[in-house]
Order: structure tokens, then sequence, then C-alpha cells
């Protein structure tokens, strides 16, 4: 039995839980307009959703439209988004893709990957993460911190790059189960099963694969 097929069949197990646990992937930050959610998954690179939804409570009472965010001082925003990791580019990237989207797009967040992927400081991981939450598309897994752990953890996927897991994961698993992927192992991760080195033979997804209790790293990914 190859390799691939191994590891199919493993992929397979560990979705079927992460379906039946989080049936209704959604992401926990908070917004209430398009662009508000664009704002947060920007902000949300290399910090945690906690951090975000602190510093977005009050700036979302100020900006909801991308027209708002486009009219930002960039001063201003930039103090206003700085306990998040590397706000200065993240103001800048939040501003400048204000403006794209409301003189490209009329205002509306872009709904593929090709439109997102071309906005400042929206990657391919950051693109998918929106499709999947505001409009229900699921053109792509998108790998986190999270996902890498786990993707590495259970063997699935041989490369350390974030764009190249993805693919590789992708690979594995049927297109019609790929939205239960990043939400899924995010939460899983953050409630369950977390990246300091710990016993966790008792969890859910270990007990599918007992060998993942001994595939720790320094990193946890």
């Amino acid at each position: 039995m190859s390799k691939q097929t191994v590891r199919r069949a493993r992929a397979k197990r560990i979705v079927a839980h992460l379906k039946k646990v989080y049936p209704e992937p959604k992401s926990e930050l908070v917004h209430k307009t398009p662009f508000q959610f664009l704002v947060a998954v920007v902000m949300s690179a290399q910090c945690t959703d906690k951090v975000v939804n602190r510093v977005t409570a009050p700036l979302f009472k100020k900006y909801k439209t991308a027209s708002d965010f486009a009219q930002a001082k960039a001063s201003v925003f930039e103090k206003e988004i700085s306990s998040v990791t590397f706000f200065r580019n993240k103001a800048r990237h939040i501003i400048e893709s204000a403006k794209k989207v409301v003189t490209e797009y009329g205002g509306r967040v872009p709904e593929t990957e090709k439109e997102l992927v071309a906005l400042p400081g929206v990657g391919y991981k950051t693109a998918h993460v929106i499709l999947n939450e505001l409009y229900g598309v699921s053109e792509g897994i998108p790998t986190d911190t999270h996902v890498k752990r786990f993707a590495k953890r259970f063997d699935l996927v041989d490369s350390s790059d974030l764009k190249k897991i993805s693919k590789e994961l992708e690979a594995l698993i049927p297109k019609k189960d790929w939205k239960y992927v990043n939400n899924g192992l995010v939460l899983y991760g953050r409630y369950v099963c977390k990246a300091q080195k710990h016993d966790c033979t008792s969890h859910p997804l270990t007990k599918l694969w007992p060998e993942a209790n001994k595939r720790w790293t320094k990193t946890g990914a």
C-alpha cells in the first residue's frame, strides 16, 4: 500500500471526526460586515483571534465598510491596532485593500481567489478563509499554524511551507470536505490538543492514530 493511500485513509478518519464535532465551520473572529471580516483575518496573521477580537471590538464601531477603512488616517489607524503583531504593515495593507475594494469592486469584498490575493496583505490562506466564511465557497484548504501542526503530527504531508501543505491536503481530501479542515483543526487545536507538548493519548484524533503522540517538535509544527 502506497504512502499516499495510507495518508488518504488516515485523513478520511480525521475529517470524519471534525465533521461530526464541528458540523458548521465558522470563524471565531467577531464581525458584522464582510469587509470587517477581511480586516480581522488580515490582522489575525501570527496573532490570536482573542487579541484580534479585543482590538476590533472598539475599532469596528468606528469602521464598518470598506469606504470607512479607505478613509482611515494611517497614523491614527496604526495606533488603533497597535496591540496586534506587525501592526504597521497590517494597517497599511488594510487601508490599501479598502481603497482597492472601493474603487474596483464598488465596496464589495471580491468572491474569487484571484481577486482576493491581488489585495495587499491577502495571501492564499486569507483568501480561502474569506471565501469559506463569507460566501460558503471551498476552493482551497487554508493552512495556518494549527493546520500545519496537525498535518505534520499526523504525517499527512511532507512539506513545511504553508501553501504547499494546503496543496498536499487538497490532494488527500475530497473537495466536498475541504470546508471542515481549517476551522475544525483550529478549534481542535485551540480547545482540545494545544501546541505545548503533552500526553494526548486520550484525545479523539490521537486515538485514531496513536503515533501522533510521539511526533512533537519544539515549534509544535
